[in-house]
């Protein structure tokens, strides 16, 4: 036992926690608010020291931490809205556009807009100078104002002229005093744009549908249909037009009516093409044709007569003579005749 030392063993002594020397800073992006703050690290912790025999136990010692003052985002007077886009974007607001990132200041933003303005106020008035005399300042909304009863009343009428009557358009008096048509919601004898254009996609769809059984649809199918269909529109419209001008017509209905009813012509040239579909023969497809152009041309010849030859109560009543009343009746009946060819161009699908 002697040859033991009699001196007690240090005593157990828990871990001290240690922290590193350096924290690096994290990668600083455009969008970081002030940039992020640097935490210091506490100094290095002094050396583990061990007790000499016959000494007491030392105090561990515990390195001081530094603790940053947390700082107020709305410190020095700053609101929410006043906060950088980071912080903005973290609370749900959405900052408002930077200019400044495009290389443009407001002086440069505010240039640009009033040239924007400008250009399309430019475009508006070339445009109403140019065609508002050919589509009488494109008020096309009065003609898509239809109802599901006018649609259905609009095609028993197409499809069916014969007993309707009458024939003459309504006429109401606007806010101003001025005489002016009704809509076609109002009256089934005024034109629409809505049957013509749906009549006409139809065409188009019918007209590969058909291609298709016939095992020859191709995409460009789809163009020829609809160029054709435009085509015939325009040649049927510029006819009309130029014999308005030709046999000095006063007060003719505006374009846009004219292009509504050439446009009916659709609704018979798809119910001849889904007769083909039927395969009920050629006899049956010829007399559906024949029916289709007989209406559309009864169709034409009342309708276009309120333009072409003026109602009796008018004021021009009384300057058409009898000759050219009879040049206008003839002119009718060859609008209502050449319906034939454009109907049987139309249904060679």
């Amino acid at each position: 036992m002697s040859q033991f030392s009699s001196a007690s063993p240090p005593p157990l002594r828990h871990p001290i926690p240690t922290h590193p020397a350096y924290i690096p800073d994290p990668p600083s992006t455009p969008a970081s608010p002030q940039g992020y703050q640097r935490f210091s690290s506490s100094p290095a912790p002094p050396p583990m020291q061990l007790n000499q025999p016959g000494q007491p136990p030392l105090a561990p010692a515990y390195p001081s931490t530094q603790v940053p003052a947390y700082t107020s985002p709305f410190q020095h007077g700053q609101t929410p809205m006043q906060q950088p886009p980071a912080q903005q974007q973290a609370h749900g607001m959405i900052p408002p556009a930077d200019f400044g990132a495009w290389g443009m200041n407001d002086a440069t933003a505010q240039f640009g807009m009033q040239l924007g303005h400008s250009a399309v106020a430019a475009g508006q008035e070339y445009v109403q100078r140019n065609f508002g005399g050919v589509f009488a300042s494109l008020h096309i909304k009065h003609h898509f104002n239809v109802s599901n009863s006018y649609v259905m009343n609009k095609l028993r009428l197409v499809l069916f002229p014969w007993r309707h009557k009458p024939w003459s358009r309504r006429v109401r008096r606007s806010d101003q005093g001025q005489a002016e048509w009704q809509s076609p919601r109002e009256d089934v004898n005024a034109p629409d744009l809505y049957i013509p254009v749906m009549a006409l996609v139809t065409y188009v769809l019918l007209s590969a549908l058909y291609s298709g059984l016939q095992d020859r649809f191709h995409p460009k199918v789809l163009g020829e249909s609809a160029s054709r269909g435009i085509a015939v529109l325009l040649l049927d419209f510029a006819f009309v037009k130029a014999g308005c001008y030709v046999l000095n017509v006063q007060g003719t209905s505006q374009a846009v009516d004219l292009l509504a009813y050439g446009g009916y012509k659709f609704v018979g040239v798809i119910l001849t093409i889904a007769t083909g579909f039927l395969n009920f023969g050629s006899t049956v497809w010829g007399v559906v044709f024949i029916y289709s152009f007989l209406a559309n041309a009864f169709f034409l010849l009342r309708s276009l007569r309120s333009v072409v030859l003026p109602d009796h109560t008018s004021s021009t009543a009384s300057t058409v003579g009898p000759a050219q009343r009879r040049r206008r009746i003839t002119f009718l009946f060859l609008e209502a005749v050449s319906q034939i060819v454009y109907m049987g161009f139309l249904v060679r699908v």
